[in-house]
């Protein structure tokens, strides 16, 4: 990190890895289901673009172990802490009550002891992949893949992780059932500085996630990626809306005011009818999505419908194509996302600088990168003699 770079050891860095976290993005995905509630009954999950594996820990410690954070971990803790006080505690605790044998502060002894034994609801037959293309440390119950999510081969290989039992290799892709809950997609190119190139590079991404998630999820699944937000966002919210019934924009608090990133929140996954996903011919390579047929004169036509919002926005509903053939884009109209904030106020601006205490000590990273593209380099410069752009040769020559 360069001396005229920005400082990005915000307070949402320090909290990850005194939380053991193994990266910030974590508390974006939190901050997410806060909002959205994305893990309500999901079991099959599976998290594109993986690497460190913050999302994928995440899932691993909701889903798998049955933690909880946030507002529904405070709200757990202090059910929790009432019961206790309440008569809620073992035969032997009470009749150290009765007897006085406590010592000290009652209060923090009833709060230490809420801590220490969390209540934990972990879940029955989740199955969570993880694919990406970098290499990643294993995690508890999470399946780990190098994989291409562009090519077909990587379906077969998914399928087969999430269903060892059972997967049939021999049906055609057609008869195969969808068995994922929810795809998440954390991730982004690496960023040039031009913003008009970064939010294409992402776009194709976008698309890429897209495709294999129309070849996996179920009916009414969940869908959830990193998106820039540039001129023309809104044109891809409403092609999301075509295959996702509820279409949503949000900015988590963790996620700096001052980047571009925003995530898109797609729920009731809906194709349209006669629509077959298929990576060898992925949507945005000239596949055309099948025309609707033609409704029946007996059933009513759903018409486009609109409404201002109080913000002054228009929404309009999409609905089905009618004889009347409304264009949505007409008079320069588009469907608007809503856009939501994502994280409790008191939580930590990530724009924000707080002050450390002075006792503080800095940790190292809870995972360093396996294989970080700068490794190479670093190789090379230290088999050229030095750093900082030294060398053996203008080291020798600066000694003499």
């Amino acid at each position: 990190m360069g001396k005229s770079s920005k400082d990005k050891r915000d307070a949402y860095y320090r909290l990850a890895k005194e939380e053991g976290w193994r990266a910030r993005s974590a508390y974006k995905l939190l901050q997410l289901d806060e909002e959205f509630n994305l893990f309500e009954g999901v079991t099959r999950v599976v998290d594109l673009c993986a690497a460190p594996g913050s999302w994928s820990q995440v899932l691993s410690r909701v889903l798998i172990k049955g933690e909880k954070f946030g507002r529904a971990g405070w709200q757990d803790k202090q059910k929790n802490m009432r019961d206790y006080v309440l008569g809620g505690g073992s035969g032997g605790e009470k009749k150290e009550k009765e007897e006085g044998k406590q010592e000290g502060d009652v209060g923090g002894e009833v709060e230490k002891k809420v801590e220490s034994t969390p209540k934990l609801t972990p879940r029955e037959g989740v199955r969570i992949v993880a694919i990406d293309l970098q290499p990643m440390s294993p995690l508890d119950g999470v399946t780990t893949m190098r994989a291409d999510i562009t090519h077909p081969s990587t379906i077969p290989l998914m399928l087969k992780a999430l269903d060892p039992d059972t997967y049939d290799p021999t049906l055609p892709t057609s008869a195969r059932s969808s068995p994922v809950d929810l795809v998440i997609s954390d991730g982004a190119p690496d960023v040039t500085g031009l913003h008009d190139l970064d939010i294409y590079v992402q776009s194709q991404l976008l698309w890429a996630a897209l495709n294999l998630a129309l070849c996996v999820l179920k009916p009414g699944g969940k869908f959830v990626a990193k998106i820039f937000r540039g001129k023309d966002v809104d044109l891809l919210f409403a092609q999301l809306k075509i295959v996702f019934e509820r279409v949503r924009v949000a900015k988590p608090r963790s996620s700096r005011a001052s980047s571009i990133e925003a995530f898109v929140v797609c729920e009731g996954f809906c194709p349209p009818e006669g629509f077959m996903a298929s990576l060898e011919r992925p949507l945005g390579a000239g596949t055309v999505l099948p025309e609707p047929p033609k409704s029946d004169a007996t059933k009513p036509e759903k018409k486009v419908t609109s409404r201002v919002r109080e913000d002054g926005a228009i929404e309009i509903d999409l609905g089905d194509e009618t004889d009347d053939e409304d264009d949505v884009e007409e008079g320069g109209r588009r469907w608007i996302a809503p856009f939501l904030a994502c994280g409790d106020l008191s939580a930590y601006d990530s724009d924000a600088t707080y002050h450390l205490p002075k006792d503080r000590v800095s940790l190292d990273p809870v995972q360093p990168p396996t294989a970080p593209p700068y490794k190479r380099a670093l190789e090379m410069r230290k088999l050229a003699g030095g750093a900082y752009g030294k060398t053996k040769g203008r080291a020798e020559k600066a000694a003499s």
